[in-house]
């Protein structure tokens, strides 16, 4: 089953449950999957799992962003909204690599690689890991291993 698919059986079972937060969370973010679609011009055959994963974490870091923003303007209660939208979003991201896992993968790639540059290194560990690592985590770590 496709990771769209999962995403509209969840609504609905979210829905019927009577999980109301959950369930609008997801159709937002399901109406964010068609959008992508509509600009991509992929309608008909729609987005892959992957490219899906990619707006999760757009997705995921806005809810960061915006919560970092709450907090600073004093409002708490807004923070922890976007918060919590945050984690029911993150269930549908493929698990999060450690940083140790992370800096193996970037010391294979350095020496992989004749004169290393950053944006080389994060580029070649971004194509590699996917949507498995935080890209902000990849640079700090290529970055601490340059």
């Amino acid at each position: 089953m496709s990771l769209k698919e999962t995403i509209s059986n969840d609504i609905k079972t979210a829905l019927l449950g009577g999980d109301r937060f959950r369930g609008e969370i997801l159709k937002n973010f399901k109406a964010a999957i068609l959008n992508e679609e509509v600009a991509k011009n992929k309608r008909d055959e729609g987005l892959g799992d992957e490219e899906i994963e990619q707006l999760l974490a757009r997705e995921i870091k806005k809810r960061n962003e915006s919560a970092e923003l709450f907090k600073a303007a004093g409002r708490q209660e807004l923070a922890d909204n976007e918060l919590q939208e945050r984690e029911v979003l993150s269930t549908y991201m493929p698990a999060q690599l450690t940083d140790d896992e992370i800096k193996n993968v970037v010391i294979e790639v350095i020496s992989g690689l004749e004169n290393p540059n950053m944006g080389q290194v994060i580029g070649a560990v971004k194509a590699k890991l996917g949507n498995s690592a935080d890209g902000g985590t990849v640079a700090r770590i290529v970055k601490e291993s340059l």
